[in-house]
C-alpha cells in the first residue's frame, strides 16, 4: 500500500499539492510576508514547478534586495532553468550581499549543472582567495 508518508519515497515522488496550497492560501492573505513566499517558492521547485518558483524568488528578491538567500535562492532557480549566465549573476549578489557558504554552493544539488560553467568557477576561486584572506 502507498503511502505519502513513506521515509522512502523521493522528492520526485512526493506529491506536494497539499503544502503548496496551503502557502499559496497564506500567500493570497499576506502578499509581503518574505516568509511564506520563500517556503511557497521552496515547494514549488520541489513539486516540479520550477518556472513558478523563478517567479516567487524573483518577487522575493524585488521585494528584499539585500538579502543575500534572497539572491542565492534566485540563483538556485536560475540554474535549474538552465539560465547559467543569470544564475552566476545571481550568486554574485548573493556573494556581494554576504554569502559566503563556497561549500554548499559546490554540493547545492540545484547548481550541479554549473560546476563545470566555467564563469562558475572563476567565481568560486575569487571567492575563496577571498575569504583566505587573498584579493577578490
Amino acid at each position: 500500500m502507498g503511502s505519502s508518508l513513506n521515509p522512502t519515497s523521493t522528492d520526485e515522488e512526493k506529491d506536494y499539492s497539499f503544502e503548496v496550497g496551503f502557502f499559496e492560501d497564506l500567500s493570497r492573505r499576506n502578499s509581503k510576508d518574505l516568509r511564506v513566499l520563500e517556503v511557497l517558492a521552496h515547494y514549488y521547485t520541489k513539486s516540479g514547478r520550477v518556472g513558478e518558483g523563478l517567479r516567487v524568488d524573483r518577487r522575493i528578491v524585488r521585494q528584499d534586495p539585500d538579502n543575500p538567500v534572497a539572491h542565492y535562492n534566485l540563483a538556485c532557480s536560475l540554474a535549474l532553468r538552465n539560465r547559467k549566465k543569470e544564475a552566476v549573476e545571481s550568486l554574485e549578489n548573493a556573494i556581494k550581499r554576504g554569502y559566503r557558504d563556497i561549500s554548499w554552493m559546490l554540493n547545492d544539488e540545484d547548481l550541479k549543472n554549473l560546476r563545470e560553467y566555467r564563469p562558475f568557477v572563476v567565481l568560486i576561486e575569487r571567492v575563496r582567495k577571498h575569504l583566505e584572506g587573498g584579493v577578490a
